[in-house]
């Protein structure tokens, strides 16, 4: 059955905030990388200004994850405070976050289609009809 988790995003301080939230929480980052990281393609490029802006950190506490990243260049001008998060859906078989994304995706509007990621997961967004933010994951490889 698929499990939810709280993705937070940040305009610029999510190194910092992540790093007061470990202090609260303890624990490590199960995962941190930077925009720098990300391959560039043709369609996108990251400025050297964002490359050091945090693309995806996680920090379990208990058995959940919360997860952030910073907002990134192209949804910089749309960044607010209130619509800075997303509800993090984690599948447990690629056929079930088709199926739960699709479903979501009914009436709202797709911000990445799901598919294989770089990183090792099969991953899209979405926001909802109701304007609510999904992410759903099925972990094609084993990270986070």
């Amino acid at each position: 059955m698929a499990t939810t988790n709280i993705y937070l995003n940040f305009n610029g301080n999510c190194e910092a905030a992540f790093n007061f939230y470990k202090s609260v929480f303890g624990g490590e980052f199960g995962y941190f990388s930077r925009f720098g990281e990300m391959p560039e393609s043709e369609e996108y490029k990251v400025s050297d200004a964002y490359k050091n802006q945090v693309m995806h950190v996680s920090l379990e506490i208990g058995s959940s994850v919360l997860m952030g990243s910073d907002c990134g260049e192209e949804q910089a001008p749309h960044f607010l405070q209130g619509n800075n998060f997303s509800v993090s859906v984690t599948a447990d078989s690629k056929g079930e976050a088709d199926k739960l994304f699709n479903a979501l995706a009914t009436g709202g509007t797709i911000t990445m289609p799901i598919e294989s990621t770089f990183w090792g997961d099969y991953f899209g967004m979405l926001t909802d009809k109701y304007g609510i933010n999904w992410m759903v994951a099925f972990a094609e490889q084993e990270q986070h």
